[in-house]
């Protein structure tokens, strides 16, 4: 696509995906430090990879052995290429084999958090302590180092880091860019800016005028066509095109029935009134709930709300003549979590509407302005485009809507229900600056009813559970903490407030085992 920044491909840090549930965090780290960083499949040809020039080259951690039959090996050419090479958990193990070295079945696995020895002042643990704490997830080990490197640490049970200062290659058997490895931001700082001697040029203002003016370009005097959602993604996709294009950008907001309370007239008031976006507004929630009437199967309602999403975004596209383009708030997490689900080593996470292609009879040509960027990312742009923080730091809210937190059937009362619930859950976070502390907070409406006593009157209605987590990577999530005296005000308010909800649960499971949305 031609709103690709390609420029920002070379002289870069390049990450070969072998699995690892953390190579979105890997390359996150690195644009923290001002390097953009690119996530490529494990077999891309190294021609691919040259094409590139990066400054350097990550071997990510991965779930299999490298002496499975079906493990993900490269090209030992790889390390031919004079360029600074960082292997991370199953990339320290493959380098290891590709270079001579030997891999074992340790004795025991190491899970979690283990105590790192350091054995040397080596420039990859510039400011890291004799003694830190790690992450580790892993079973094989490295027994015996490949010729030429030695060893930068150790812990209780296994090598822990190896290095060849001569040959540029490094690597870690714990992985430097979770949250528990201590040290482990500062020596991917070490490797990028110190060994790869990276310039820290990724600038989200230079994206956003490169942007711009790449869409003008791309576009010309064609038409654009962009689905609406009112979520961050779609609705920073459609600023950065407006200020592009204008009135050529045409933004269709689909009213499915199942959104958040008072949602489709914030979104008409911020972005067609306040930003003056063409936007044709659909209610088409009849339509979505006599649908969904009678269905309780998870998957069936998602299957029914996407089916009719589609149904009614078409037709309403096919009566904007001449459009050229559809444009799509796709982002790089997207991408990536896409091609596992088509065969790449990533562990499929979940497949994406605007990911793959576009219906075949619309015949038009894909917009995607964010796909290079990380949620993060996209939120600073939209704050840079003027977009009202409320707006842009709302929490990710499912495709779905409701239908996925309305366990069983969906019926327009259980939408009024929940709508009313999930609204003063969110209300109260506001009011007590709890909101931007959080992650992802809302409320679950269940099939499930309890007698209660309101008025002196017995009661047999709904049970709700209020649901909040932080992550940071939305991969695995704690539940929140949140004051007794703040669950309190909301049970309070949403039994007394809403009708129908007698009780009021608070979910602690965290991610995994559960998952953050019920359905």
């Amino acid at each position: 696509m031609a709103t690709k920044n390609t420029h920002l491909q070379q002289n870069s840090i390049v990450i070969l995906d072998f699995g690892s549930q953390y190579n979105q965090l890997i390359a996150r780290r690195i644009r923290e430090l001002g390097v953009y960083s690119e996530i490529l499949p494990y077999d891309t040809p190294l021609e691919e990879i040259t094409k590139r020039k990066p400054d350097g080259i990550i071997l990510s951690g991965g779930p299999s052995s490298v002496y499975s039959p079906d493990a993900h090996l490269i090209s030992p050419d790889i390390f031919k290429l004079k360029i600074p090479v960082f292997g991370i958990c199953y990339g320290m193990q493959l380098m290891t084999y590709l270079l001579g070295g030997k891999v074992d079945k340790g004795e025991i696995g190491e899970y979690g958090k283990a105590i790192f020895y350091k054995n040397t002042g080596h420039s990859l643990l510039k400011n890291v302590p004799e003694v830190s704490q790690v992450w580790m997830s892993h079973f094989d080990e490295v027994s015996q180092v490949p010729d030429g490197f030695g060893i930068l640490g150790h812990t209780d049970t296994c090598i822990a880091g190896i290095y060849n200062d001569s040959q540029k290659f490094y690597a870690t058997q714990f992985h430097p860019e979770v949250e528990h490895t201590e040290y482990g931001r500062q020596i991917l700082k070490n490797f990028v800016l110190d060994i790869c001697k990276s310039n820290p040029n990724w600038d989200l203002q230079d994206y956003i005028t490169k942007s711009i003016a790449a869409i003008k370009e791309t576009v010309g005097d064609e038409k654009v066509i962009l689905g609406l959602s009112g979520g961050v993604d779609s609705s920073v996709a459609a600023m950065l095109i407006h200020k592009a294009i204008g009135k050529q950008l045409t933004c269709i907001f689909v009213d499915t029935g199942l959104l958040r309370q008072n949602e489709a007239k914030a979104v008409m008031e911020t972005y067609g009134k306040h930003f003056d976006m063409n936007i044709k507004y659909i209610d088409a929630s009849e339509q979505f709930l006599k649908a969904l009437k009678g269905v309780s199967d998870p998957e069936a309602k998602r299957k029914i709300i996407g089916r009719e999403f589609i149904e009614v975004f078409n037709r309403e596209a096919g009566k904007i003549k001449d459009a050229g383009f559809l444009a799509q708030g796709t982002i790089y997490p997207d991408i990536i979590e896409s091609q596992s689900a088509k065969g790449g080593p990533s562990a499929t996470i979940k497949s994406h509407h605007n990911v793959g292609g576009l219906p075949e009879n619309m015949h038009l040509k894909l917009l995607e302005p964010l796909k290079e960027l990380f949620k993060d990312e996209v939120r600073k742009i939209g704050l840079e485009l003027g977009i009202p923080r409320g707006m842009i730091m709302r929490h990710p809210f499912p495709g779905p809507g409701l239908g996925i937190r309305i366990l069983g059937e969906v019926s327009p009362e259980k939408v009024r229900i929940l709508q009313q619930a999930d609204a003063i859950f969110i209300d109260e976070l506001r009011q007590n600056d709890l909101y931007e502390k959080v992650s992802q907070a809302f409320v679950v409406l269940l099939p499930v009813k309890s007698v209660g006593v309101m008025g002196d009157e017995r009661t047999y209605e709904y049970t709700a559970v209020i649901r909040s987590v932080n992550t940071t990577d939305f991969m695995t999530a704690t539940w929140s903490r949140l004051p007794y005296d703040f669950l309190e005000k909301v049970s309070s308010r949403i039994i007394n407030e809403v009708r129908c909800i007698n009780r009021v649960a608070y979910d602690i499971s965290s991610k995994p085992p559960a998952t953050i949305e019920w359905e």
